[in-house]
């Protein structure tokens, strides 16, 4: 599909952000990339234009039965101006894993990829050059079919728009405190725990709110059946160092694939550090803070990258982690996947793709 591309007249761009000042979702760059989709024609008509408000029937399918799922990756740019991506094909590929689940259509990986570069060398200068600053990539499908009734809708739109951003977290690449719930649950295996489909986020605002007016930076989930089992941080996967072995919760249906966990896994193997996927009970966390086995904590996500944990509350008892510091394991992974990703070291895995 030949990809349309309508630029903002110059009157018309908007002041770049201080790089400095960036924060997270806060600014949103010129042009976005807009695809539709109906029975009939079915993927059609990508185009680049002004980023705008949309204009959506009230009946929209989206608004009435959740049918909205998304996806998050970035671009770096390196420190000859290059423009990189990280693993994008995995990204769209997980974005249709989420369609499936969610009864929407496909989007074709390989067509969109090249229209989303064609998006991303237009807003080059939107890519910031600043240290641990990116341009966040957040593609989109949405149902708009003005319709009632409990169905499939038979109209979307994909969409992608960009945003530069600093450090997710406040707190930057610094420990963080985590609040363990055992009041909320987030997902069931048999659900749609394990797709990044919005209710999904809808569903953990309550429980993350609560948490950060305890003081809190993030939500740690526990499984909704037995309340015992550790499953994921609201934006993240969680990792244990126990013993020099690093264990993360198994993918079981209610765990999202993040693209991250995944290449944690792969470096530590590649560095000959044992991964194992397993059902980690909380009460094996206390114990092994007890006993001293823990060694570290951390998260991983597109959008904080790696996240040392110093401190995780739990019924109502503080326990620290590392005696708060980050731990010399996460502080490796996110150098050397910063590295990868910004293009200052080898590549092995060939994860990194340069934006021609």
């Amino acid at each position: 599909m030949e990809v349309l591309v309508e630029k903002a007249p110059e009157s018309e761009l908007k002041a770049k952000p201080d790089q400095n000042h960036l924060g997270f979702g806060a600014h949103f760059s010129d042009h976005m990339l807009l695809m539709p989709f109906d029975s009939i024609n079915g993927w059609h008509r990508p185009q680049i234009k002004k980023y705008q408000n949309f204009s959506l029937d009230p009946a929209a399918m989206v608004y009435h039965y959740g049918q909205a799922i998304f996806e998050g990756l970035k671009a770096y740019r390196g420190q000859q101006g290059q423009l990189f991506l990280f693993r994008p094909g995995d990204n769209l590929r997980r974005m249709n894993d989420s369609a499936a689940r969610m009864c929407m259509p496909q989007i074709p990986v390989d067509q969109v990829l090249v229209a989303m570069q064609k998006l991303l060398d237009l807003e080059r200068d939107w890519v910031p050059s600043s240290p641990g600053a990116s341009l966040y990539i957040r593609p989109t499908m949405i149902a708009t079919e003005a319709a009632l009734g409990v169905r499939p809708a038979k109209e979307y739109l994909f969409y992608v728009i960009l945003c530069p951003v600093g450090a997710y977290y406040p707190e930057g690449f610094n420990p963080v405190k985590i609040y363990v719930t055992d009041q909320y649950v987030r997902a069931v295996k048999g659900g749609v725990g394990h797709v990044k489909t919005a209710g999904n986020y809808a569903a953990s605002i309550m429980a993350a709110l609560e948490a950060q007016q305890k003081g809190f930076t993030q939500v740690l989930w526990l499984d909704a059946v037995e309340r015992r089992y550790v499953e994921e941080i609201g934006t993240s996967n969680i990792f244990f160092l126990i013993n020099g072995e690093l264990v993360t919760p198994a993918l079981s249906g209610s765990i999202l694939p993040g693209i991250t966990r995944d290449s944690v896994i792969k470096l530590a193997d590649s560095w000959g550090i044992k991964a194992t996927e397993r059902p980690i009970a909380i009460d094996e966390v206390l114990t092994t803070i007890a006993d001293g086995s823990l060694q570290e904590i951390f998260a991983s996500g597109t959008a904080a990258v790696i996240s040392p944990v110093g401190a995780l509350s739990y019924q109502d008892r503080e326990y620290s982690i590392n005696g708060g510091k980050t731990g010399p394991f996460a502080q490796r992974l996110y150098d050397e996947l910063q590295g990868i990703q910004y293009g200052t070291h080898p590549d092995p895995f060939g994860w990194r793709v340069e934006v021609a």
